[in-house]
C-alpha cells in the first residue's frame, strides 16, 4: 500500500533536514556513552543499536563505551557479595573486581555486540584491557570529616582513572568496518585491572581520537536551568558560569566536566541527551533541534 501524501512529505522534509548534517559529519568519529535506561528497557535497546548501525552505514563512524553499574549490583547481590560505595564510588576489591570484569567485558559487552549484530551491523567487543588499550592508574579519593582537620585518603580498591588511551585497536577495527564497543576496563602498570566511570573513558577517547561529537546518554532530558527548562546551544563559557552559579551541581557535575575537559581538548561538541526517548542519538544528530544538551565553544552550533 504506497504513503499517504502528507506521511510521504513527511519523510521527505525528515530526509531533507538530515542532509546537511549527513554531509557534514560523514567520515568523523562519535563516541557515545551508552548507559541508564537505554540499557535496561528492550525497545530501548533495539533503537539504540538501530541507531549505531544507521551511523555507521552512512558514513559516520561510532565508538560506544558502555557502563553497567545496576547489572554488577545485581550480579554481587546474587554471589551475596556487599556494595559499598565512597562518594558514589564503588569500593572494588580484588573480588568485587572478578565481577565487574565477568559483567562489564562479558555479560554487557557481548550483549550490546550482539543487539548491533542482529540490527545488521558489525560490532566488535573489547576491555580496555585488550591490546593495553587502557593504561589506568588507581583513583585517590579524599574524604573530610568533622573529626578530622586534614582530608583523609580512603582507598576504594579497583577503581581507576585514565593514564593513557592506546588507540591503534580501536582505528584498526573502525578501518575494517567494524563498530568498536567498549567497556570501561583499564590495566595499570603492574597488570592490576581497574573499573574506569565510563563518562570519563567516552571523553578521554573523544579526546584522543580527534571526535567530532562526545555523546553521553542520561536518564534526564539534559542539562536544566533552575526552572526546569532544558538549556543546549550553550557555550563552555555558559557552562561555567552555570556551574559557579549553583544550576549545575551534584551527580551532574563530573558528566559536564567530562564534556568540558573534551571539548577544551578539541573535541568539536559535546551532547547530553535522554536516553529514555527512541532514537534519542539520530534525533540530536540528524535534527535541527535535537533532543538534549549541546554543548561547545561557539554558541548555537549544531
Amino acid at each position: 500500500m504506497p504513503l499517504d501524501r502528507n506521511t510521504a512529505m513527511n519523510f521527505v522534509s525528515v530526509l531533507h533536514e538530515a542532509l546537511p548534517y549527513l554531509q557534514r559529519f560523514q567520515g568523523s568519529t562519535v563516541v557515545i556513552k551508552y548507559g541508564g535506561n537505554a540499557m535496561i528497557d528492550e525497545k530501548l535497546k533495539a533503537s539504540f543499536a538501530r541507531d549505531i548501525v544507521l551511523l555507521k552505514t552512512v558514513g559516520i563512524n561510532p565508538v560506544v563505551v558502555h557502563g553497567g553499574g545496576p547489572q554488577i549490583g545485581d550480579l554481587l547481590k546474587k554471589l551475596n557479595i556487599e556494595s559499598r560505595f565512597v562518594n558514589g564510588m564503588r569500593v572494588t576489591t580484588s573480588e568485587t573486581m572478578d565481577v565487574v570484569e565477568m559483567v562489564l567485558g562479558g555479560l554487557v559487552n557481548k550483549d550490546i555486540v550482539n543487539l548491533i549484530n542482529q540490527a545488521g551491523g558489525k560490532a566488535f567487543g573489547m576491555s580496555g584491557k585488550d591490546g593495553h588499550s587502557i593504561q589506568a592508574r588507581q583513583l585517590k579519593v579524599t574524604q573530610k570529616t568533622p573529626d578530622l582537620e586534614k582530608s583523609e585518603i580512603i582507598d576504594i580498591g579497583h577503581v581507576g582513572e585514565v593514564e593513557k588511551i592506546d588507540t591503534r585497536l580501536i582505528e584498526l577495527m573502525t578501518r575494517g568496518g567494524y563498530i568498536p564497543v567498549v567497556a570501561p576496563i583499564g590495566v595499570g602498570s603492574d597488570g592490576a585491572s581497574y573499573n574506569i566511570n565510563a563518562d570519563l573513558v567516552a571523553g578521554k577517547l573523544a579526546e584522543v581520537l580527534g571526535a567530532e561529537k562526545l555523546v553521553l546518554l542520561t536518564n534526564i532530558s539534559g542539562l536544566q536551568d533552575k526552572d526546569g527548562q532544558v538549556l543546549t546551544g550553550l557555550t563552555t563559557a555558559e557552562v561555567d558560569a552555570l556551574i559557579e552559579d549553583g544550576t549545575i551541581y551534584g551527580g551532574m557535575l563530573p558528566k559536564i566536566r567530562c564534556a568540558l575537559e573534551a571539548i577544551h581538548n578539541g573535541v568539536t561538541s559535546a551532547h547530553i541527551i535522554d536516553g529514555r526517548v527512541a532514537h534519542a542519538t539520530l534525533l540530536e544528530i540528524f535534527s535541527h533541534e535535537g533532543v538534549g544538551t549541546l554543548i561547545s565553544n561557539q554558541s548555537g552550533q549544531s
